[in-house]
C-alpha cells in the first residue's frame, strides 16, 4: 500500500507538471490559445475534483445512524472519526507510526464502547444480550485478525481493513444497535 501511494503521489505531481508544460508552451505559441486557456480552467479545478473525489472515502455522520441514547451515538460519532482517520492513512502518506497508533485507538476505543453497550443492555435486562455481545466478540476478533495481518505486512491491506470496518460499523449500527437502543429508550435510558 506504501507503494501505491507513493505512486498516486507521483502520478498526480507528474500530471500537474505536464498540464503546466502545456499551459506554457501553448502561451509560447499564442497567448489566446483556447487549449492553453482550457488547461487553466481544469489546472483550477483539480483541487475540487481531487476533494469532491476523496470525500466519498470518508463516512459523516448522518442523523438516520442516531440510537437516540446520546452516549451511544458519541462514541459511534468517535468510532467513525477514528475509521475516517485510519481512511486518511490508507490513502496519504502518514508514516506507520500514525497508522499504528490510529490502529490501536481504534481498537482500544471500540473495545470501550462495547462494553459500554454491554453494561447498558446486561442493566436493563436485555433480552438479546448475549447474541449481540457474542457479535461484539466477533467483531473483535476480527479486526484483531486484521491487525495482525497489518503487522505481519503493514504495506497490505490498510484499505481492506478500512473497507471492512465502515461496512461492519454502518451495519451494526443500523441493524442490532437500532434493536437494543428502542428496547432501552423504551425505559427510560436517553
Amino acid at each position: 500500500m506504501g507503494m501505491n501511494k507513493q505512486w498516486s503521489m507521483f502520478g498526480l505531481a507528474l500530471l500537474l507538471l505536464v498540464i503546466i508544460t502545456i499551459i506554457l508552451l501553448g502561451f509560447m505559441v499564442d497567448f489566446f490559445n483556447p487549449v492553453s486557456w482550457g488547461l487553466i480552467v481544469l489546472l483550477a479545478l483539480i483541487p475540487y475534483i481531487h476533494r469532491r473525489i476523496v470525500s466519498r472515502r470518508f463516512v459523516e455522520w448522518r442523523d438516520e445512524y442516531s440510537v437516540g441514547i446520546e452516549s451511544i451515538d458519541n462514541d459511534h460519532k468517535r468510532l467513525l472519526s477514528l475509521i475516517n482517520q485510519l481512511q486518511t492513512a490508507a490513502h496519504y502518506q502518514t508514516g506507520q507510526q500514525f497508522e499504528q497508533e490510529t490502529l490501536d485507538a481504534l481498537v482500544d476505543y471500540t473495545k470501550y464502547h462495547f462494553k459500554r453497550e454491554e453494561d447498558l443492555m446486561e442493566t436493563h435486562d436485555y433480552p438479546d444480550f448475549e447474541p449481540h455481545k457474542a457479535q461484539h466478540r466477533e467483531m473483535i476478533g476480527q479486526v484483531n485478525d486484521m491487525l495482525e495481518d497489518y503487522r505481519n505486512n503493514p504495506q497490505e491491506g490498510l484499505e481492506e481493513t478500512v473497507q471492512f470496518l465502515k461496512k461492519w460499523l454502518i451495519g451494526h449500527i443500523n441493524g442490532t444497535d437500532q434493536a437494543y437502543s428502542e428496547f432501552l429508550r423504551a425505559r427510560g435510558v436517553r
